[in-house]
C-alpha cells in the first residue's frame, strides 16, 4: 500500500512495516496496522511492547528507524502535532500557578482550531471552579482540565497514554464516561492505552494488542471474539500464549 491518500479518505492512523531502535535494541519491529476511524481504541500490552512509543511515532516526536507512518494521510513532520490529533499522556503538563480559566486562554493562544465554548462547556459540565488554581485541584479535576485542553483543540483523533493511572476507581469510572460519550458524539477516534484492562470493557470497540515491539493482535473486538469474550480476557489469553510459545 502506498502511504500519502487524500486525507479526506485516508484513516487516522496507518502503519507499515514501522520498527524504532534505540540504543538498547528494538522498541517496535515490523509493526503494520491500521487504525480506523470512529472507534475507542484499547492499545495494550506489558510493560515494553511498544505503546508509548508507537504513540510517539503517530505524534511525530520519534521518527520511525524502519517502515512508514502517515496520519490523515500525512506523514509526521517532528515539528509539532498533526493539527487533527491531540495527545495527552500520563503527566498532564498543566502548569499549577495558572487558574483554570488561564489554562483555557493558554489553551485558545497555541491552538489555531480551538472551541473556548466547548471547552468551558467540558470543565463545567465536570464541576471544576474556573477560578481555581491548577495546583489545587484533585487528581479527578487535573484529568477533567486536561481532556478539556485536548479536546477543546477539536481533533479527529485522541492519543492518551495512561492518562488515569493517578485515579481512584471511581474518578477513573467517571472520566471514562464522559470521555465515551464525547468520542461518540463528536466523531472522535480515540486511542487508549492502559494497563488495567478492566476498565477498557464496554468502553473500546477496537483492539491493538503489542507484545515485545509487534502487533499480536488487531481488529474490531467484535470481530475478533465472535464468541463473546470480554476483551481483557481476550487480551490475557493471546499474551499468555505468547509467553508460553516463547518458552516452548
Amino acid at each position: 500500500m502506498t502511504i500519502g491518500r487524500p486525507a479526506e479518505h485516508a484513516p487516522p492512523v496507518r502503519a507499515e512495516g514501522v520498527g524504532k531502535r534505540y540504543r538498547r535494541g528494538w522498541a517496535l519491529q515490523q509493526t503494520s496496522l491500521v487504525v480506523p476511524p470512529n472507534r475507542v481504541v484499547a492499545l495494550v500490552g506489558p510493560n515494553g511492547a511498544g505503546k508509548s512509543t508507537l504513540m510517539g511515532l503517530v505524534t511525530g516526536l520519534l521518527r520511525p528507524t524502519t517502515g512508514d507512518i502517515a496520519v490523515f494521510g500525512d506523514r509526521p513532520t517532528g515539528r509539532g502535532l498533526h493539527p487533527a490529533v491531540s495527545y495527552l499522556a500520563q503527566q498532564k503538563p498543566l502548569y499549577q500557578q495558572l487558574t483554570v480559566a488561564e489554562t483555557l486562554t493558554f489553551g485558545a493562544r497555541t491552538n489555531p482550531t480551538w472551541d473556548q465554548g466547548y471547552a468551558e462547556h467540558l470543565v463545567g459540565q465536570a464541576g471544576v471552579p474556573t477560578t481555581a488554581k491548577i495546583g489545587t485541584l484533585s487528581g479527578g479535576q487535573r484529568t477533567r482540565v486536561s481532556l478539556a485542553l485536548a479536546l477543546g483543540k477539536r481533533p479527529r483523533l485522541l492519543l492518551l497514554d495512561e492518562p488515569l493511572a493517578d485515579l481512584d476507581p471511581l474518578a477513573r469510572e467517571t472520566v471514562l464516561e464522559a470521555l465515551l460519550t464525547e468520542a461518540r458524539t463528536q466523531g472522535i477516534t480515540v486511542v487508549l492505552s492502559s494497563h488495567v484492562l478492566a476498565e477498557l470493557e464496554g468502553v473500546c470497540d477496537h483492539l491493538v494488542l503489542l507484545h515485545r515491539g509487534r502487533v499480536l493482535l488487531a481488529g474490531d473486538v467484535d470481530r475478533l471474539s465472535a464468541s463473546g469474550t470480554p476483551l481483557g480476557e481476550l487480551a490475557l489469553s493471546h499474551m499468555r500464549a505468547a509467553v508460553q510459545g516463547e518458552a516452548a
